[in-house]
């Protein structure tokens, strides 16, 4: 099985979370479609992030997303005007724009290695992920690269289902490659996820073996979506998602 190599790569962005650092993340979840106080992340920091979702938290977006609740970091965010459908990952045709956003391009690159290494959470209600979506300035640079998302009621105590792969959303060259990958051993312990996204080829890895490869990847800069959700309440509180660390890896031009 092929393995991770990571020699031709420079480290450009890890963060290991001693706090949140808001010039590389921001506690949001798409805060165009609802607000910035509505979406506000739960979490704590220090060795790692924790990634919570709390019993008095609130719904994201119940007028488009019911009573799903998400603890979210993302590295960037913009919106057109106000009641416009201007905005990233537009998941519904009739969702608008309620809280105008200024332009924050923090952490997107194009092209390059992006990893996590984090625990998941054995609860059927919840979801973790990590995935990157176009900062889209242009509204065909929509694609999705879910490098990984965890669903509660798919982790046994020694294997899980893993989601990864590339969602087209509304970048039509792009086409819907996506797939649940077994992890052997218990996914509510630590394990890095990584992705090596480079022009027409995109790598998955778990624990640094390849275990997917799509001949297709988006062109275009693209931002990380870091997260935790609940679809509906029930349960002990709160839901804790713990994360060691993301890195993000570019390689450097030939000379």
């Amino acid at each position: 099985m092929t393995a991770l190599d990571r020699s031709g790569y420079r480290r450009d962005f890890e963060d290991r979370f001693e706090t949140l650092d808001e010039n590389r993340w921001l506690p949001y979840y798409l805060p165009q479609w609802a607000s910035r106080e509505g979406t506000a992340a739960r979490y704590q920091t220090g060795n790692g992030l924790t990634l919570l979702i709390e019993e008095d938290q609130q719904p994201w977006a119940p007028r488009y997303d019911g009573p799903l609740r998400v603890s979210n970091l993302q590295t960037g965010v913009r919106s057109g005007p106000l009641g416009t459908h201007d905005g990233q990952l537009r998941f519904r045709p009739e969702v608008v724009v309620s809280e105008e956003q200024p332009t924050q391009a923090l952490y997107t690159p194009t092209f390059g290695l992006v990893e996590l290494r984090a625990s998941a959470i054995a609860e059927a209600n919840c979801m973790v992920a990590l995935w990157m979506i176009g900062f889209e300035e242009e509204p065909e640079q929509s694609g999705e690269i879910c490098l990984m998302e965890i669903f509660g009621s798919e982790i046994e105590a020694t294997r899980a289902s893993v989601g990864m792969g590339i969602h087209p959303w509304h970048d039509s060259p792009l086409t819907e490659d996506f797939e649940k990958i077994e992890l052997i051993g218990d996914a509510t312990e630590p394990h890095t996820y990584s992705v090596e996204w480079m022009p027409g080829l995109t790598r998955f890895y778990i624990d640094d073996a390849l275990v997917k490869t799509s001949a297709q990847a988006p062109d275009y800069p693209m931002q990380l979506m870091l997260d935790v959700y609940e679809f509906e309440p029930s349960g002990e509180y709160p839901k804790r998602f713990e994360v060691e660390f993301v890195r993000g890896w570019s390689r450097p031009l030939q000379t």
